[in-house]
C-alpha cells in the first residue's frame, strides 16, 4: 500500500531497498515528526512519529528496529538458521521461542475462523510452484494435476500440533507465517512504542497501524495502491487506532506472465485470482493481515461471513479486477 510517490519517497525507497536505512525529519505542528525507513520481512519498512525529543525519537525507533530483527530471526522463511525454517526442516521444535508459540496459536485461531481460507501450511504449493517455475522449461500452464493435488494434501492447518513445549507438523508439512507475521510484527512494534507513551505515530512493517492521529489532530493518510499501475491510488483511507492491511497477487508473481502468485487457495491448491486486491481495515494489524489474506482466497458468498465471526468491526474493501471497489462489514 503506498500513496502516490514523490521523488523524496522515491528515492528512500531505493535505499531501503538496498538495505540502507534512512532517517529523516520534518517540524510539525506541536513536534518533529521524526520517519525512519528500511526493510523488515523482506519488504519495505517505516516508522513515523511525533515527538518533542528528535533524539529521543531516535533512539526508540532503534530499539524498535532491533525488536523486529530479532523477530526476524525467528519468523523468517529466508534464513537457514530461523525457528521457523528449523522447524519446516525437521518437521519438529522442541522449546519453540515464545514468540513462535505466539503467532503459530494466532494463525491457527485465524484458520479455524475462517473455515481454512487461511492456513499456514500451504508452504508446499509455494514450494512446488516456485520450483516449477524456476526451471528452464517450465511449462507456462503451471505444475500438472497430479503435483498440485499431492502438494495440497499436505495442506491441512488441524495436522500442527502445538505444546507450550513443541511444535510438530506431519511429515511432507511446511509452515509459512507471511500471511500473519507483517501485521504481528506491526502490532509488536506499535505495542512498544505505546508503552513509552506515544500515541501519535504510524507504524509500517508490511502493514500499517496508527497509534492516535498525526500532530495536527487529524488522521493519518494510507492510500491503498491501483494493482494494475502502482502509480496510483485505488482508495484512500483515514487512519486513526486502526490497522490496515492489503493483499493482492499482483505483490508476488510466480511465472513471468503473471498468472500464478503468492496467494494460494487451500482448498484448491491453485493460486486465486478472484479479486485484484483487498484491503481490510481492523483493530490490529495481525488481524487485518489475516484476513486481508482469507478473503482474498474467499469466494464472495464467503467474505461477509468471515468478517461477522472475526468481529471487532472489521472493515474490507475488495477491489475487483475492474477496479471496482465495494465495502463489506463496519
Amino acid at each position: 500500500m503506498i500513496g502516490s510517490i514523490s521523488r523524496r519517497r522515491a528515492i528512500a525507497v531505493i535505499a531501503a531497498a538496498a538495505g540502507l536505512p534512512v532517517f529523516l525529519a520534518a517540524r510539525g505542528v506541536n513536534a518533529s515528526l521524526v520517519r525512519w525507513e528500511g526493510t523488515a520481512l523482506g519488504a519495505n519498512a517505516s516508522i513515523a512519529l511525533y515527538h518533542e525529543d528528535e533524539a529521543a525519537a531516535r533512539e526508540m525507533i532503534a530499539e524498535c528496529v532491533a525488536e523486529v530483527a530479532r523477530l526476524e530471526g525467528i519468523f523468517s522463511l529466508y534464513r537457514a538458521d530461523s525457528a521457523l525454517s528449523v522447524l519446516n526442516r525437521q518437521g519438529s521444535l522442541d522449546a519453540p521461542p515464545a514468540e513462535l508459540l505466539a503467532l503459530m496459536g494466532e494463525a491457527l485461531r485465524f484458520s479455524e475462523l475462517t473455515g481454512g481460507s487461511f492456513d499456514p501450511t500451504v508452504q508446499p504449493l509455494w514450494r512446488l510452484y516456485f520450483g516449477h517455475f524456476s526451471k528452464a522449461d517450465a511449462d507456462p500452464a503451471g505444475p500438472d494435476a497430479a503435483a498440485v493435488a499431492q502438494a495440497a494434501a499436505l495442506v491441512d492447518w488441524r495436522k500442527v500440533a502445538v505444546d507450550p513445549g513443541r511444535i510438530a507438523l506431519k511429515p511432507g508439512m511446511a509452515v509459512t507465517l507471511n500471511g500473519i507475521a507483517q501485521g504481528w510484527v506491526t502490532d509488536r512494534v506499535s505495542d512498544l512504542l505505546r508503552a513509552r507513551g506515544m500515541n501519535r505515530v504510524l507504524v509500517d512493517m508490511g502493514e500499517q497501524r496508527a497509534l492516535g492521529p498525526r500532530d495536527d489532530g487529524k488522521p493519518w493518510h494510507v492510500g491503498v495502491v491501483d494493482p494494475p499501475n502502482a502509480a496510483r491510488v485505488a482508495l484512500a483511507l483515514h487512519v486513526g487506532d486502526k490497522a490496515v492491511s492489503t493483499s493482492g497477487g499482483y505483490g508476488t508473481r510466480i511465472d513471468a506472465a503473471g498468472r500464478f502468485t503468492h496467494l494460494f487457495d487451500p482448498r484448491s491448491g491453485r493460486s486465486a485470482d478472484g479479486l485484484a486486491s483487498v484491503t481490510v481495515v481492523a483493530e490490529t494489524a495481525a488481524t487485518a493481515d489475516a484476513l486481508s489474506t482469507a478473503l482474498a482466497v474467499s469466494g464472495p458468498l464467503d467474505r461477509p461471513a468471515i468478517l461477522a465471526r472475526a468481529g471487532g468491526g472489521a472493515i474490507a474493501h475488495p477491489v475487483a479486477h475492474g477496479g471496482q471497489i465495494s465495502t463489506i462489514g463496519g
